[in-house]
């Protein structure tokens, strides 16, 4: 079996658009999280969103005419995937195109294009909707024009699977690279969804934080959270097979050493209180991974700031780690950047490669209020510096869907 490295990420998120940028201010406890100005959100009862701020994509595309006939989300994996790209430098190599792929996910897709065509649709009729309006919005999309971008012509998918996609395209990425079917995979995912429409249904699931206070918006883990907050951007990272990337003399970041997928088969949107799923999914990334319990490890953990995720979620790492867990280095930097859905969890690998090659554990910010079901160390409001050897992300979706991946310091 092949052995998967890092060599490229990029980032186009709430509290930062270039790595460095996103280091920062995770390291520090920056937060994204702020009133609605994206648009008129009188009508909701929401008041709180994480949005990206400063994003030009004139900075990412060369004319006005392809910004026009990309919706929002594709702008932002285009954007995050020209860093990933350029830090790893997999183009300046010898790499064969056929066996380079794209994995870049997505958990709703363009439903800024459909807002905009739908309203046209009602105001002038079927003859004025625009003809870029199926590829601008669906879902794949993203994963189609970097993979045109870059010439990439090996495995190229998108993955659909609610809060835990940007997590499964890495894990499926590394899949498919240790089994010897691509060299690399450029992987991630990419959100865009702060619309009244999008947000009006998630508050009507009970599934977002009505406050009106950033610093009590995104709480994760805290006896006094009350739900998620949206956030936006995407994340990606460049999966490479060990070899080709030593032979290149690429920098390798860190390595990529399990993964685990399962289903809750549960509930449409809460999660088994059982944890049997996430349970198995982490046990798959950790047993994979040779992982002991005995190492400095960090866990990027959901944290999503709803009351059932994260007693869940606790309950999970006490399963699996059993008293071990009291050890653990954890934080949720949705606490930071709020839930950015699809991509959400390759932003969090993206932290959690920067943790290990840094040997710095970013907070969970704005924690006050211990809950009695959530009793172990979240790296409260402080960065600590902590020399861990591997890296445990978790991504939890709508659907039941639980994703895992294991990463390890490169000495």
């Amino acid at each position: 079996m092949n052995r998967v490295v890092v060599t490229g990420m990029g980032i186009i998120s709430p509290v930062g658009n270039t790595i460095s940028e996103y280091w920062e201010s995770i390291s520090n406890g920056v937060c994204g999280i702020d009133k609605i100005s994206r648009f008129d959100a009188s009508r909701l009862k929401v008041k709180l969103d994480a949005e990206v701020k400063d994003f030009n994509p004139k900075n990412y595309y060369s004319a006005m005419q392809e910004i026009r006939k990309s919706d929002l989300f594709m702008q932002y994996a285009v954007a995050a995937s020209d860093e990933a790209v350029k830090m790893s430098g997999i183009l300046e190599s010898d790499i064969d195109k056929n066996r380079l792929g794209v994995y870049i996910g997505t958990g709703i897709g363009g439903i800024n294009t459909t807002l905009t065509e739908a309203k046209k649709l009602e105001a002038k009729g079927p003859e004025r909707i625009s003809a870029f309006f199926v590829p601008m919005m669906i879902a794949n999309m993203a994963s189609g024009t970097v993979s045109i971008r870059y010439g990439a012509k090996g495995p190229t998918l998108p993955i659909v699977t609610a809060c835990a996609t940007s997590t499964h395209t890495i894990g499926e990425a590394y899949r498919t690279i240790k089994h010897g079917y691509a060299d690399a995979i450029i992987a991630g995912g990419s959100e865009a969804a702060l619309n009244e429409l999008a947000m009006a249904g998630f508050v009507n699931c009970q599934a977002l934080c009505l406050s009106d206070d950033p610093k009590t918006g995104s709480i994760p883990f805290d006896a006094r959270r009350s739900g998620f907050v949206m956030g936006e951007g995407a994340g990606i990272l460049v999966l490479e097979e060990y070899e080709h990337a030593v032979a290149r003399n690429a920098h390798i970041y860190a390595e990529v050493t399990g993964y685990g997928n399962t289903a809750d088969a549960y509930h449409m949107t809460a999660p088994d209180p059982e944890a049997d799923g996430a349970i198995r999914a982490i046990r798959q990334a950790v047993e994979e991974s040779g992982i002991t319990g005995n190492e400095e490890i960090y866990v990027n953990a959901h944290g999503t700031s709803t009351h059932l995720n994260d007693a869940m979620e606790t309950k999970a790492l006490k399963e699996v780690f059993g008293e071990k867990a009291y050890d653990l280095h954890i934080s949720s930097t949705k606490s930071m950047t709020g839930h950015m859905l699809g991509a959400t969890g390759a932003a969090e690998a993206i932290a959690s490669v920067l943790a290990l090659e840094n040997g710095v554990i970013p907070p969970t910010i704005n924690y006050v209020e211990k809950d009695e079901e959530c009793d172990l160390d979240y790296t409260p409001n402080t960065a600590v510096k902590a020399d861990v050897e591997y890296a445990v992300s978790t991504s939890l979706g709508f659907g039941g869907h639980n994703a895992c991946v294991a990463l390890k310091k490169m000495k």
